[in-house]
């Protein structure tokens, strides 16, 4: 019979030659279980992969093969799946048509401006692009403006289905004809001289009636008091109703918003731009197809891919994440582009390069979703994958550097962690997660994907949870 000491060493070594993707909680770091026990965190909710870029056993793994919401860090499968198509230098188009004859510096008709899904196309871009069109030749425009945005179907119609707050920038829903986010600035002065709260926007649109209510009050600054309504002005344009009250003592303050259609938006730019560069505008604006008598004037093309996605994946924005998986839709599928088009190619590109995307769900592919899932197994492959791809240099450049930018930037801001980590965070109620790579202090770089799903994860309890992983991969 096997003593005890014999029957211990011979359990210990099967343990040692188990694959590390059957990590229990009790082969997790002492660090990451303290917070786990911590916050009563079940292991059964977490997901964990730690693998080197160059080796192909994980040094840690839990739960790799549960599907679980990655909240934005769904962004980095879209943005992949973007960039190892098309290439960093990819760039979309904006088209600019006409119609009638243009003497004398007057166009006799309509400018068309017909959008093909630019994610990027902020205001300085298309200040440049109406600048474009004012050095062509054209002074005045006789006709309409005609927003043209039917490369894409977009079949939702409520940007406030997800969470009720449809001003919200991070809920805007794409578009294929889309300047500047749809984001306008409101920025608050009080005037204790004149009694006054001036309002002003940027950008300032010519279809945006601002009508200020807004009371200058006494007394400490605790936030604001103001009331905000919106109302249609004849299908051209917005007005925006400001009441409540300010205390001088705030002195400065600004909010962001959205509140105009993508065409009313881009009319309003367009129009305030235009009579910058020294042109003017007969009409209005309408929302049709191109006529197919309309002649070209000029291309405009964005900002190349690898500039679109570290905005993109720095700073979380959704609206551009669900605007380039239309544009991987548009790759093998005609106009207009629909979102489950774009999954399924996206899906198809990823499947094509090896990875095993049974049960993956990209939905809109940003993430700000309730319906989005991917394993930790899934994401860890992805990674490696990228690791090895020449356009592994802009990809890894479009992720937050800890401690540094982005929306880790107020992590690991001090210590040998700082600067030592490119990652991609995502946080949903009930969601917290991050993959991305660790600069370990031994000079090995891993993939990490952490995916916590579990009650107020996203209060800071899942943060806590990456953190100690994080820091436990960078002492390897």
């Amino acid at each position: 019979m096997k003593s005890r000491r014999a029957v211990a060493r011979a359990t210990a070594l099967l343990l040692a030659c188990l694959p590390a993707w059957v990590a229990a909680a009790g082969g997790l770091p002492d660090s990451v279980q303290k917070v786990l026990t911590r916050h009563k965190i079940p292991a059964s909710a977490v997901s964990i992969v730690v693998q080197a870029v160059d080796e192909n056993t994980p040094r840690l793994a839990l739960n790799v093969d549960t599907p679980r919401n990655p909240a934005s860090t769904a962004k980095v499968v879209t943005t992949w799946a973007a960039l190892d198509m098309f290439g960093p230098t990819y760039t979309l188009p904006t088209r600019i048509f006409t119609t009638g004859t243009i003497k004398g510096g007057v166009l006799q008709g309509d400018l068309i401006i017909k959008g093909y899904g630019d994610p990027y196309l902020v205001i300085e871009d298309f200040w440049s692009l109406v600048g474009q069109i004012r050095r062509s030749g054209i002074r005045e425009i006789a006709g309409d403006v005609i927003i043209d945005d039917s490369h894409f179907l977009v079949e939702e119609d409520d940007p406030a289905a997800f969470d009720g707050k449809g001003d919200a920038l991070y809920n805007v829903l794409p578009n294929a004809m889309m300047v500047n986010f749809k984001s306008i600035d409101f920025v608050f002065d009080a005037d204790p001289a004149s009694g006054r709260v001036e309002i002003t926007s940027a950008p300032v649109l010519a279809n945006l009636d601002i009508v200020n209510h807004v009371k200058l009050a006494s007394g400490p600054c605790r936030g604001n008091g103001l009331t905000v309504s919106t109302h249609s002005v004849q299908g051209q344009g917005e007005q925006i109703e400001f009441g409540g009250q300010m205390a001088a003592k705030c002195g400065r303050f600004q909010i962001s918003r959205t509140i105009m259609s993508p065409a009313a938006y881009t009319f309003g730019a367009f129009k305030g731009l235009w009579e910058q560069w020294g042109g003017t505008l007969k009409g209005g604006f309408k929302v049709a197809p191109k006529p197919a008598q309309a002649k070209a004037l000029l291309t405009w093309q964005s900002r190349p891919l690898a500039e679109i996605i570290r905005p993109l994946n720095k700073w979380s924005n959704n609206l551009m994440a669900r605007m380039l998986l239309f544009a991987i839709g548009a790759h093998d599928n005609p106009p207009p582009v629909t979102r489950a088009q774009g999954e399924a190619a996206a899906l198809k590109h990823l499947q094509s390069r090896g990875l095993d995307v049974n049960g993956i769900v990209l939905d809109n592919g940003s993430g700000l979703s309730r319906t989005t899932r991917v394993t930790a197994r899934f994401m860890t492959a992805l990674l490696r994958q990228a690791w090895r791809s020449p356009s592994m240099p802009e990809f890894v450049a479009s992720l937050s550097i800890a401690g540094i930018d982005g929306t880790t930037r107020r992590r690991f801001r001090s210590g040998p962690e700082r600067g030592r980590m490119h990652l991609k965070t995502g946080s949903l109620q009930n969601v917290s997660a991050v993959t991305g790579f660790v600069h370990a202090a031994s000079g090995k770089t891993y993939a990490v994907t952490v995916l916590t799903n579990y009650t107020n994860a996203n209060y800071g309890i899942g943060t806590d949870v990456q953190n100690a992983v994080l820091g436990w991969v960078h002492k390897l």
